[in-house]
C-alpha cells in the first residue's frame, strides 16, 4: 500500500493534555468526513510513529502525522496534451487553462480535457494522483486552475471557499462605457424557468455578489477587474448582462443593443468566445499554511483583443 507524504504537526507545549481529535480538526483541520476514512488506514494516523486512537491525549512535542493511501484517477484516459503549468508542488498543480478546452471529461466528451493532459503528465513524472480541481472555469474562459492532489488538500481550499476566504480575480472586456468606475452588484441569481441551462437575475434566486473596477475605458467597450464573493453558475456573465454591460463575445447574455453593432460583429468574429479570463487566485496554502497568489497572463486572444479596442478609440 503506497501513501502521499505524511502531514506533520508537533504539539507545542500550550496544547499540552489535548485530545488527538481536537489537535486534528482544530489544527490540522481536517473534516470529519476525511477524519473517518483516515481512520480506516492502516497507519493513517500515528503519534511518535506509533498508531493510535483519536481519543487520546497528546503532551507538548509529540509528532503527529496523518497519511492518506495514494489514489489514481483510473476512469480517465491520459493524453499527450500541452499544460501550462504555473506551479507544482507535492500538494497543488496550478494552471493557466485555456479557453475552448473543458476541465474534465463529460458524457460523450471522454478527451481532449484538462483532466486527460494532467493524468498523462503525472502518469510520465511517476505521480499517483487522482484529479480534483479545486473550482471551476467555464470551457471559454481562461484563466488560473489549481488542481489538489490529495484529498486534504482538496478539502483544506474547499472550505476556504464555503468561507469565503478564497480571492478570485477575473479581468472581462465589457460593452458600453461604464459610468460608474467601481461598484458593486448584489442581485440573486437563479436558472431561467424557460432555459433551464440560463441564468437569471431574479429576487427568488440565491445570493450573488459582484466588485467591479474599470481598468481601461475604450470608445466602445471597457476592461473592467472583478473579484467575487460569491461563485453562482455564470455569475459574472449574468450580472454584467444586468448591468447592462454584457462581456464581448458572450452569446448566451448579449444584449439587443450590442448584438447587431458592427464593432459586436467584428469583436465575436476576432474573439470566438467570451472576454473573460480568470487572472488571479489565492488562498492559505494548505501545505505551507501561509497567503500564496497564482497569476495568470492574459493570454494572446485578449491582448489582441485590447490592442485593437485601443485602436478604435
Amino acid at each position: 500500500m503506497s501513501y502521499y507524504e505524511p502531514l506533520v504537526y508537533i504539539v507545542p507545549p500550550e496544547e499540552e493534555g489535548f485530545i488527538l481529535k481536537t489537535v486534528l480538526q482544530k489544527r490540522l483541520m481536517v473534516s470529519r468526513k476525511l477524519l473517518s476514512r483516515i481512520k480506516l488506514t492502516e497507519q493513517g494516523i500515528t503519534v511518535n510513529g506509533v498508531r493510535q486512537y483519536i481519543n487520546i491525549k497528546v503532551k507538548a512535542g509529540d509528532r503527529v502525522e496523518i497519511r492518506m493511501e495514494e489514489e489514481q484517477s483510473e476512469d480517465i484516459l491520459p493524453q499527450d496534451l500541452p499544460l501550462h503549468i504555473l506551479h507544482e508542488d507535492e500538494h497543488l498543480l496550478i494552471l493557466a487553462k485555456d479557453a475552448g478546452i473543458i476541465v474534465h471529461p463529460t458524457h460523450g466528451h471522454y478527451l481532449n480535457t484538462i483532466a486527460n493532459g494532467v493524468v498523462y503528465h503525472w502518469q510520465q513524472a511517476g505521480i499517483t494522483c487522482r484529479f480534483r480541481p479545486v473550482h471551476r472555469l467555464d470551457q471559454e474562459t481562461s484563466g488560473v486552475l489549481a488542481i489538489a492532489k490529495t484529498p486534504y488538500v482538496h478539502q483544506q481550499i474547499s472550505e476556504q471557499m464555503i468561507q469565503h476566504q478564497v480571492k478570485k480575480e477575473y479581468l472581462a472586456f465589457v460593452w458600453g462605457v461604464v459610468t460608474a468606475k467601481s461598484g458593486t452588484i448584489n442581485e440573486p441569481i437563479d436558472r431561467d424557468p424557460e432555459q433551464p441551462h440560463v441564468r437569471i437575475v431574479t429576487a427568488d434566486g440565491y445570493s450573488a455578489v459582484t466588485h467591479y473596477e474599470v481598468v481601461e475605458q475604450f470608445a466602445h467597450a471597457a476592461l473592467v477587474r472583478i473579484w467575487l464573493e460569491t461563485g453562482r453558475t455564470h455569475q459574472i456573465r449574468v450580472h454584467m448582462r444586468h448591468l447592462g454591460h454584457p462581456l464581448l463575445g458572450d452569446k448566451m447574455y448579449t444584449l439587443p443593443e450590442f448584438e447587431q453593432s458592427l464593432s459586436a460583429v467584428e469583436a465575436s468574429r476576432r474573439l470566438g468566445r467570451q472576454a473573460l479570463h480568470a487572472y488571479k487566485l489565492g488562498f492559505v496554502h494548505p501545505g505551507t499554511r501561509e497567503w500564496t497568489e497564482f497569476r495568470a497572463p492574459l493570454p494572446a486572444d485578449l491582448t489582441i483583443l485590447q490592442s485593437w479596442l485601443q485602436g478604435s478609440n
